[in-house]
This record gives structure tokens, C-alpha cells and sequence, in this order.
């Protein structure tokens, strides 16, 4: 058993597997022998379609498994055994994160034992694209990558650390001269059969034999790799598992059944006893094995690439694809639904009043006259959607809360409404249906961010668009080949040069792949200097907006000058404060403080800016374009009891001014038994967080108000936890003398948004 450090997490592990050790061997002397890129990087062989041979370039996926295998940069994070993690002392509650955790790599190793006991299973995860090398002219690549689920994902997600590697490229024939369409579709998916068959042939034998690799460390596994996953969009998934448009590629499900809820869809996941029974039909002539094909719900494709692979069920590899079954596909058909039912201006003019935050991107134009979304924006779109939704005004006067469940069931429940409205006739989308998958693909292979599309969209640029603008444009393939083999040898070279540079010796870590913290462990820093030296108290309260800065500061300070445990009265601290004398006239101001990535996993990570809490005021300049607005952001406040998984002990509150007092001050103001805190903060105060409203799901609060004035006070800095993001609630129609810059103070209640991040919806919309 495996307990990590939070204690309410376990893992089993199953099995061990074998390994074998190099005695009197350099650990790391290999660096320079076999390498990611230091295998000879293309061959070529001719796939005869049609009576037309097509050249595939591709590279031994074995030789590429092997050199990501044993990287001395991965050595210590790598994955050998499969292993059940759990969220309680019971282990009733499983937990699913990496890919080691799901259910296949478990069942795949429980089955490889009975016949190899203590076989490593490198579990291969393909992914296939075409793409668009030229802005002109349409010229394309279609490149094939791979990478290995022994890896960590937060290691296979950098693609700085060069964990997918370039596989192959197909052919990017179109077949013209074949005049039939449907002849040229079937063609055009027997050669990419072919082709990728070609190239994935040598996991047939590897996948049941094995293969003696060497990890990074010097320690010796029989491996066997093993096709796991399937990474691409809804036409890849299609051509890879040969079921016809807008089917499921996991089910059998009906095509009139696609947009209903899984209770009330019928269907069962594909067979593959029976889909690779009719592919044996191939051998009884033509007619039949069309016949056979149809009948088990597939196209008529000759030995699909997948058909020979040990232990591949390509039905159940189709993973789900975040960016253009989510962002791309329902996102986009949601904001086109909710801008014709609530109108376009109206959604737009709530857009442009949102208050500003480290986690939103502020659209100031709109969202529904945007075009050519990327899956980023539609991501920052998804954070705030839901919320500038609430109490909008539908036609005919109907109810706008059959909006605002999130969820998938209660999206099924409520999504009559827009037939109602007459937007839409039926829901039957392929991209909606797959959602009924998720659950199922998380418990099989880990979290969606295993087998994400975003990665290998991004590995186009280097790999495919790069190296075409680095040839002459003719015949080429062979010289992207060569241009991508040189510039990867150089670094190697590079990498084997620091390497040595920085020393042979190599002092092995005992990584172990631990359960996600949602603690969210990052650090708190603010500037070496601030961003005004000196601001004068007038200046604080005119243009910081900080009304009562100098009685909150006095307050603060009569209060910290009080033995410890002593209670006092409102009044009598008042009558204190009174008593104060400020021996200054200006004060160091800060604009920022920010919240930075710790590496807590010793993965090599640089530090990155995870949150930030701004409090500036506006400048103005000749030109509005150069003018910058004012903005004071909202924060979760710990006041003193507060915990890392929940929002009890937090208020939220407006920063206004954040400061330090001179240190020539301190010795006048604080006794000596105090240490004052180096940066404080003047905050006004919202009232405690609401019940989750019934509908929405969201929190309400408003400003906390006494005698017509607002409730503020000052704070050391350490107390802020995190920043928080407010969405106004507008009402039916959203005030248009309400911008993003003072919405904050023009707006009396709000709605707390928990879509920021993780880590803001376990405290915000999780916590009891």
C-alpha cells in the first residue's frame, strides 16, 4: 500500500514489475547512444491505392518507444505498474487522475500476467491530424504522433520537454482522378489503413513477446507496448474506427437517438468479436464482406490498421477530445443558441460590464460578433457564460432559470426550451452524445488532460508548418524529413552537452506518482519595491478610493498595540485610535500581489503566475487608447480561521490600496512585543457568501453597508487567499451606464463566479 503525504488518499499496486539491473555500468553513460532523435528518422515505402503508389514516410516505433523510454530526463518520473488510488481511509471512493490509475492499464496488466508474468506495459497513445501548411494555395501534411502513458501527463502536456514524438507522415493524396465519391472515400480510408498499419506493425509482435528496454536509470524491463489510446477529432475518430458520419464511434447507439440523455438513449458499445468476424469475411469475395461490414455497423475497409494489434478493443480507444467536442463543437452551438434566444446586443453589453480578473479574458467587443474562436477563447468564454446569463430577458416573457442548469442531466432535462423558442428542431449532435462517454473514458484511461487534442495542435507549427516554410516547396516531404532530423540531432547534442556540463553523477529520486492535492500549493510574492514610493494620504483616499484610510489604519494600529487576549469594546477602540499620531504624510503603495507555481513534484516545472489581485487607480492620456482605467479586484479574505478546501473563515472584500508602513515608523507605532506585517491592505467589506441559489447554482453577496457608509477595514496582505471574480447581477436588461471599471461600485448584489479554476470550484461551488 502506498499512503501519500495528505493521508486520505491509497493506492494497490498490482503485480511488480521485473526488473534487471546493469552492474558496473555508467547510469547515464547511454545519453548519447540512443536518444528521442537519434534514431535514422524516416524510411519510405510506396502504398499501392487505385493502381497509384503513394510514398509514407514514417520512423520504427519501436526505436521511438525505446528513446522515451530510456531519457534520462524522464527516468525518474517514469510509470511501471498500474495502481488504485482512493480518497478515503475505506477505499470506497476511487479516485482517477493519471493514466496508470484507469481501469485499462489495471486490466490490460491482469491479463498480460497470466501469460508473461512481470511484463512493463508501455502503454501507446497515437494521435493523427491533418493540417494546413500554407495560407494559400492548400497545401497539406498530415504528420501522425506518439508518445507513451508511463510518462506523467504534467510532464506530457509541456511540449518543451519533447515527450511526442513525430511519427509519420501519410499521404495527402485527394484522389481526384477518381470520379466516384463514394469509391474515393472508401479508397481514401484504405489508404490511411494502410498506411498507418504499416507503420504501427511491429507492436503486433512486440505487444505479446515483449522487448527488452533499458529506462533511463540503467535498469533493464521486458516491455511490451501496447496501442492504448486514440487521440483526434470527430473525422479522425470516424476514419480510425470506420463507422460512418455522425456515428457514435463508441456505440451502437441510433442515429434519431444522439441528442437524448443516457437514461433515456438505447444503445450498447460496439462489439468487436463481431466487427472483426465480418473483416474475416474478406476472404469469401467482395459481396460478402460488404454485407458482413454493414451489417456489423462499420465501412468496408481491408485489414484496418488496428485489427492485428494485441489486446486493442479501437472502440473503446476513442478517447474524448476536450477541444473540439466541448470548446469547439458544443460551446459554439450554445453561444449561438443562447445569442438568438436572449439576443446578441444584450449578452454582448453584459460582456463588456464584467468586472476584470486574473482568470477572465475581458472581450470588450462581445462574444457573438466574434469569428474564428479559438478553443482558448471558448475555454474563457465557458468561465462566465452561465453567470451573465441569470434573470435575462427571454421572448415571451418565459423563464430564463431552465437557462442555467449546468449540468449534463439537467441540460437534458431543460433543453426543450430551446425548441420552444424555435432555435432548434432536435439535438442529435455526435459531439453532444459523446458526453454520455466521459465518465466511462476517465475510469478507463485517467482525466481528459491525458489525451488531450490541444497538445498535438500545437506540435503542427514545429513539426509540420515550420518545417514546410523550411524547404523550396517542391518534393516536400523528404526535405522536412531531413530539415526536422537535423535540427533534432543538434538538440541532442545540446542536451548531452549541458548534461555533461553539469556533471555525471546522478543521485536518483524516489519519485512516486502521487494523488492530486486540490491544497493548490503555490506562493505568495509581491514586488522588491513598490509601485509608487510615495502617495500622499489625499491621494490614497481620492484616487485609491480608500475613504477611510486613515481611521481604519489608526484602528489597525491601536488594536495591534494591545497585550495579547485583551478584549476592548468598539467604543473604546475607537477612543484609542483617537489617540494615534501617523508620524508620516506618504506611504510606499503596491499594485499588485501575486500568487506563483511551486514545483512540488520535483518535475523541473519554472515558475509560473497562477493568480493576481490588482488595486490601481486610472491614468489619463492625450489619446483614450493610451489611457488606462482603474481597477480595484475582489479577494477571498482568511480571517484567521479559514481552510485550504473550503470557504468557511473566508469573506470577500474589495482591495483597495495595498502599502507598507516606513520601517523609521514602526518603533513609534507597535510595541516592541509586536511585529507588525512588512504589506497591509485596506479592504471593503461583502457580506458572507448565500446558499447556492437553487437554479444557477451560484452564491450571492453584496456589499457590506453601516450607516450609509461601507464597512472597511485594513488587513495584513498574508490574508489574502486568492482572488475572486464578481459577476454583477444585471437583471433583465443590463444598465448601459454600467461599465467594467466601475461596476464594482454602481452594482449592489453579486453573484460569486466558481468557474475560474479547480481549485475555485472545489471551495466555491463543493464546499458545504
Amino acid at each position: 500500500m502506498y499512503e501519500p503525504t495528505s493521508g486520505v488518499a491509497r493506492s494497490a499496486r498490482l503485480g511488480c514489475a521485473r526488473t534487471m539491473l546493469l552492474p558496473d555500468r555508467p547510469v547515464l553513460g547511454f545519453f548519447g547512444h540512443i536518444g528521442l532523435f537519434c534514431v535514422q528518422y524516416v524510411s519510405i515505402e510506396g502504398i499501392v491505392i487505385a493502381d497509384e503508389a503513394f510514398d509514407v514516410y514514417y520512423r520504427d516505433i519501436i526505436e521511438c518507444i525505446a528513446a522515451l523510454f530510456g531519457d534520462p530526463n524522464f527516468a525518474d518520473f517514469l510509470v511501471f505498474v498500474p495502481e488504485r488510488h482512493y480518497a478515503d481511509e475505506d477505499e470506497t471512493v476511487r479516485l482517477y487522475h493519471e493514466m496508470h490509475t484507469g481501469k485499462w492499464w489495471w486490466n490490460t496488466q491482469k491479463s498480460l500476467d497470466r501469460e508473461n508474468p512481470g511484463a512493463t506495459i508501455i502503454p501507446v497513445i497515437i494521435s493523427s491530424d491533418k493540417t494546413q501548411v500554407t495560407l494559400f494555395h492548400n497545401k497539406t501534411a498530415y504528420p501522425v504522433y506518439m508518445t507513451i502513458g508511463n510518462i506523467p501527463k504534467e510532464i506530457r502536456r509541456k511540449l518543451s520537454r519533447q515527450v511526442h514524438v513525430l511519427l509519420a507522415y501519410l499521404p495527402t493524396t485527394r484522389l481526384e482522378h477518381v470520379t466516384n465519391k463514394a469509391s474515393r472515400r472508401r479508397m481514401l480510408a484504405n489508404l490511411y489503413h494502410a498506411c498507418v498499419g504499416r507503420v504501427l506493425a511491429p507492436l503486433a509482435a512486440a505487444g505479446i513477446n515483449g522487448v527488452n528496454m533499458r529506462s533511463g536509470n540503467g535498469a533493464m524491463h521486458r516491455c511490451h507496448p501496447l496501442f492504448a489510446c486514440f487521440v483526434g477529432d470527430y473525422p479522425e475518430q470516424v476514419l480510425a474506427t470506420g463507422v460512418k458520419t455522425m456515428q457514435c464511434p463508441n456505440c451502437d447507439v441510433p442515429l434519431d437517438e444522439l441528442g437524448l440523455a443516457a437514461g433515456a438513449a438505447n444503445y450498447q458499445p460496439r462489439n468487436l468479436d463481431a466487427v472483426l468476424d465480418a473483416l474475416s469475411a474478406l476472404d469469401e469475395g467482395g459481396l460478402a464482406f460488404v454485407r458482413a461490414c454493414t451489417e456489423a455497423g462499420i465501412k468496408s475497409i481491408v485489414h484496418p490498421y488496428w485489427e492485428g494489434l494485441p489486446f486493442v478493443n479501437i472502440f473503446e480507444s476513442i478517447t474524448p477530445d476536450v477541444l473540439h467536442q466541448l470548446y469547439q463543437g458544443l460551446m459554439k452551438h450554445l453561444l449561438a443558441w443562447l445569442s438568438e434566444a436572449c439576443g446578441s446586443a444584450e449578452i454582448d453589453a453584459r460582456c463588456r460590464r464584467l468586472p476584470p480578473n486574473h482568470h477572465i479574458q475581458h472581450f470588450m467587443k462581445g462574444i457573438t460578433t466574434l469569428s474564428r474562436l479559438s478553443g482558448t477563447e471558448h475555454s474563457q468564454i465557458c468561465r462566465f457564460l452561465l453567470g451573465i446569463i441569470i434573470d435575462i430577458k427571454l421572448p415571451n416573457n418565459m423563464s430564463s432559470s431552465r437557462l442555467l442548469h449546468a449540468s449534463l442531466d439537467l441540460f437534458h432535462d431543460n433543453k426543450e426550451i430551446f425548441v420552444d423558442l424555435g432555435i432548434r428542431n432536435s439535438f442529435n449532435l455526435p459531439k453532444l452524445h459523446f458526453a454520455l462517454h466521459y465518465a466511462h473514458m476517465i475510469r478507463m484511461y485517467g482525466t481528459t488532460d491525458n489525451y488531450n487534442t490541444e497538445y498535438t495542435e500545437r506540435l503542427h507549427i514545429d513539426l509540420a508548418k515550420d518545417a514546410y516554410r523550411s524547404t523550396n516547396h517542391k518534393n516536400e516531404f523528404a526535405q522536412m524529413t531531413t530539415w526536422l532530423e537535423r535540427r533534432e540531432k543538434n538538440f541532442r547534442h545540446e542536451k548531452y552537452v549541458q548534461w555533461r556540463l553539469a556533471g555525471t553523477a546522478h543521485h536518483p529520486h524516489h519519485h512516486h506518482p502521487r494523488p492530486p492535492e486540490m491544497s493548490f500549493c503555490r506562493t505568495q510574492t509581491m514586488t522588491k519595491h513598490p509601485s509608487v514610493k510615495a502617495v500622499t494620504m489625499d491621494k490614497i483616499v481620492n484616487e485609491y478610493g480608500a475613504t477611510y484610510f486613515r481611521e481604519s489604519l489608526t484602528r489597525y494600529i491601536a488594536k495591534a498595540s494591545l497585550p495579547i487576549n485583551t478584549a476592548i469594546t468598539p467604543r473604546q477602540l475607537e477612543d484609542r485610535a483617537g489617540d494615534v499620531y501617523l508620524p508620516f504624510q506618504t506611504l510606499p503603495v503596491f499594485h499588485k500581489v501575486k500568487w506563483v507555481s511551486v514545483d512540488v513534484r520535483g518535475q523541473g516545472n519554472p515558475q509560473v503566475t497562477l493568480d493576481s489581485v490588482h488595486a490601481r487607480p486610472g491614468r489619463s492620456r492625450p489619446f483614450t487608447s493610451d489611457s488606462v482605467s482603474s481597477r480595484f479586484d475582489t479577494a477571498f479574505i482568511n480571517d484567521g480561521t479559514g481552510g485550504p478546501l473550503s470557504i468557511k473563515g473566508y469573506r470577500i472584500g474589495q482591495v483597495r490600496v495595498m502599502f507598507s508602513i516606513p520601517p523609521k515608523a514602526l518603533s513609534t507605532l507597535f510595541p516592541p512585543t509586536f511585529q507588525p506585517p512588512k504589506h497591509l491592505a485596506y479592504v471593503e467589506w461583502f457580506t458572507a457568501l448565500h446558499a447556492p441559489d437553487r437554479n444557477h447554482g451560484l452564491r450571492k453577496v453584496s456589499r457590506v453597508i453601516k450607516n450609509r457608509e461601507r464597512l472597511a477595514s485594513i488587513i495584513p496582505i498574508s490574508n489574502i487567499h486568492r482572488s475572486a471574480h464578481l459577476i454583477p447581477h444585471f437583471g433583465p436588461n443590463a444598465p448601459r451606464e454600467w461599465s467594467s471599471a466601475n461596476v464594482l461600485d454602481e452594482c449592489r448584489t453579486f453573484f460569486v463566479n466558481p468557474y475560474l479554476d479547480r481549485h475555485s470550484f472545489n471551495i466555491v461551488l463543493r464546499a458545504n
